[in-house]
């Protein structure tokens, strides 16, 4: 199928530009993060009966919602409604009415290409100790990314969810696939392919994938967000970039730079006409800072999740070159996240400053 093909498809009944700024303007300014509780380690950890920790999200969330914060970005993944689809959906209730307790609206991501490509149920590895996202897992595995016939397998896991919450006002949008094209390199990636090339792989899969949220009807719009490449016009963008565009209700994007290289980042996203979210943010090492970027936002209306909450096994108050050097005690700096596991801040200025441009 010709790549033209494939955004047709995927575009099919994509909400038009009216619509999805309608929408856009009856919401607040929407901040959150990206959440996994500090118990977890990937996304197997946070959902699975045996780890699933509601006390403790409903304590992380309410540090979420004191500072302001009122969405949140959250990862599923497929093995989990293999698992036990009936369990993993009334987990997933339980979780939105925890949010809906703290009037936090929920994003949900059903695929994810960055980090471990071989996910497994049951037990999950300790972290190694000093190492950014040690065991976070893709979404789906390599087995199924590698083998188009196993496709369809998803397609029950993808519409069971969206059919189930479809007009659920706890669920603010879905997130289709992150960083569909990661390629991981230089962490866990094998280093024998390309961004494109995995983008090749994924894009066929990427656009099933808003075939079937779309055949659910959902009441939420669908996005899934750029990262790489350039988005500064049409003839610029390759395959995955361009699907991504022309397929989402809503813009997203990730950046994780300076204000300047922030700011070039948006400007050519403006063109689409339709409502932008960063849904990635935060990395302090390269001033990606709350200072530098989330006043900005404000004054755009940008959406903006930046990664992580409370740090804990994920560890990614440890910068991405950790890969490569694993820290021997904590930085002076984090990278990611914002409160300690007691639910104290890295750093007070940032929550004064959150709380302010809040209102709160």
């Amino acid at each position: 199928m010709s790549d033209s093909n494939l955004i047709k498809e995927a575009a099919a009944d994509r909400w038009g530009v009216e619509r999805s700024q309608t929408w856009y303007d009856a919401l607040p300014w929407l901040v959150g993060c990206n959440f996994t509780p500090s118990s977890a380690i990937n996304q197997l950890e946070m959902w699975q009966a045996e780890t699933f920790n509601p006390k403790e999200i409903d304590r992380e969330l309410g540090w979420l919602a004191g500072i302001g914060m009122n969405t949140a970005r959250v990862f599923l993944h497929d093995l989990l409604w293999k698992q036990d689809a009936k369990g993993f959906l009334a987990r997933i209730d339980q979780f939105l009415d925890l949010a809906a307790k703290h009037k936090i609206r929920i994003m949900f991501v059903f695929f994810d290409s960055c980090w471990r490509p071989n996910p497994q149920l049951g037990p999950q590895p300790a972290p190694t100790p000093g190492l950014h996202n040690s065991y976070w897992v893709q979404s789906p595995g390599l087995s199924i990314v590698s083998n188009p016939e196993a496709f369809a397998q998803l397609e029950g896991y993808v519409t069971g969810v969206v059919d189930c919450l479809r007009d659920d006002e706890r669920v603010l949008i879905w997130d289709l696939w992150n960083e569909p094209n990661n390629a991981n390199i230089g962490t866990c990636g094998t280093g024998e392919m390309t961004h494109d090339q995995v983008g090749d792989i994924i894009n066929p899969l990427l656009a099933k994938t808003f075939q079937w949220v779309r055949s659910a009807r959902p009441s939420q719009p669908l996005t899934s967000g750029v990262w790489i490449g350039d988005w500064s016009s049409n003839d610029k963008l390759g395959p995955t970039l361009e699907l991504q565009l022309f397929a989402s209700d809503v813009i997203s994007f990730h950046r994780y730079a300076n204000l300047e290289e922030t700011r070039a980042s948006i400007e050519p996203l403006k063109r689409f006409g339709r409502p932008i979210l960063c849904t990635e943010y935060l990395a302090r090492g390269v001033e990606s800072t709350f200072e530098e970027i989330l006043p900005y936002f404000k004054q755009e209306k940008i959406g903006a999740y930046n990664w992580g909450a409370v740090s804990g096994k994920t560890q990614t108050i440890y910068p991405w070159d950790s890969w490569q050097k694993p820290y021997a005690k904590e930085p002076v700096r984090w990278h990611h996240d914002i409160f300690r596991a007691d639910g104290a801040p890295c750093n007070p200025a940032e929550i004064a400053l959150i709380k302010s441009l809040m209102g709160e």
